[in-house]
Formats: structure tokens, sequence, C-alpha cells
């Protein structure tokens, strides 16, 4: 299976706390490899494989309570 790396911006984060609650989360879902948080700049990096939708790791991190920046 191909992977892939996709960065998001995220609000809401404000610790090493934050980090760790979205980088558990992601990991979670069957696919997700890694994935490292951010707070201090706002992102999160996540490798996955290419079958997995890109709406379904903004679901998560939504999910438990932050804001995906969806860029136009």
């Amino acid at each position: 299976m191909n992977m892939r790396n996709i960065v998001i911006k995220v609000e809401g984060m404000a610790c090493g706390g934050c980090e760790n609650r979205i980088k558990n989360a992601l990991e979670t879902i069957e696919g997700v490899s890694s994935a490292i948080a951010n707070y201090i700049d706002g992102t999160v990096s996540v490798s996955l494989e290419d079958n997995i939708s890109e709406n379904t790791i903004f679901e998560k991190i939504e999910d438990i309570g932050f804001k995906v920046v969806k860029e136009d």
C-alpha cells in the first residue's frame, strides 16, 4: 500500500497535552501510520495510506474538539 503525508492546519491546540490527544486519536484510525501534532505552529502531519480520505482525518480531529482550517 502506498503511503502519503499530509499537513493540516489546526486551531485550538494550546499545549503538549493537546498534541498528544490529536496524535493518539489519529493513530487509532486504521491506515494511519503516524501523526505528529505541533501546537506552536498549529499543524498536524499525518502519514497515511493512499486509500484513507482526508475527511476521515478532519472529522477525527474535530470530534475531539479542535478546528481544522481548510485552505481553499
